[in-house]
């Protein structure tokens, strides 16, 4: 089943020239899209469109669902902690979307927040401020605010960052599990991580060039002009973006940095 339709999207901000323009996707239930890119190049505008943060400079999304259910998980560096909430409260704004601002909360909301909170290891956390978080545990939150109004597709920008490994490892085989249920969208710059669980990749440099496969080459990296050279190092795969001029939309000094894993 299809849940969006994008056609001929150019995404940016007011009184400027497009970030990304020739968006054109559709994403279907259990998706499990990957997106890539240098910093810099569209990727988190891109996701702001898609979330309705930001209105599209042209073209349109369209919902092919009625009332589709979205879940967001932003980059942690946009949260502000000073906010005075405790931690079950940021889960359950997750359910704002649904209820409004004044909206009030179903019987068991606070309930399943706290078993979220269980599911995801700081259930004793439920009542802390969340301005007395770790980096690590506000990501947790967060991923369980987005999760809370059992979305049809879940958005995720960067989720590892500010993360240990143990808890990384387990977000991903978590994600494999929520794909049986609804579609994702991850932002990630770890491409040699994210292709064993993705299905299909988007390379993202002012420009969109979408991948039907978690199997990607160089080459066809090339043909994308996004040349992103795969670095396999015994049997953890490494990613590095070099520099280069991404495509004709892109200026010359349009030159990403390097990522590596």
């Amino acid at each position: 089943m299809e849940l969006l339709k994008i056609e001929n999207l150019a995404v940016g901000y007011p009184g400027e020239p497009p970030t990304v323009s020739g968006i054109n996707l559709t994403v279907s239930d259990h998706d499990y899209i990957g997106i890539i890119g240098p910093n810099g190049g569209g990727k988190t505008t891109f996701i702001r469109t898609l979330t309705g943060a930001l209105a599209p400079v042209s073209g349109h999304i369209e919902r092919l669902v009625p009332s589709l259910r979205m879940g967001y998980l932003p980059q942690i560096k946009s949260i502000d902690k000073r906010f005075p909430l405790s931690v079950c409260d940021v889960v359950l704004s997750g359910l704002m979307a649904e209820k409004g601002l004044f909206g009030r909360y179903r019987k068991g909301d606070r309930q399943r927040a706290k078993e979220l909170l269980g599911e995801i290891g700081i259930g004793h956390l439920a009542h802390r401020p969340v301005g007395a978080l770790s980096g690590g545990e506000l990501q947790r939150v967060l991923l369980c605010r987005a999760l809370i109004a059992d979305p049809q597709l879940l958005i995720l920008d960067e989720p590892t960052t500010f993360v240990d490994n143990r808890f990384e490892k387990e977000l991903y085989e978590l994600l494999a599990e929520l794909n049986q249920q609804m579609a994702i969208i991850m932002v990630s710059h770890d491409l040699g991580t994210i292709s064993r669980y993705v299905k299909s990749i988007v390379c993202i440099n002012r420009c969109f060039h979408y991948h039907p496969s978690n199997i990607i080459t160089s080459q066809q990296l090339q043909e994308y002009d996004c040349p992103i050279q795969l670095i396999s190092h015994g049997p953890v795969p490494h990613t590095v973006l070099s520099q280069h001029t991404h495509c004709t939309c892109c200026s010359p000094d349009d030159t990403p940095s390097e990522t590596t894993r």
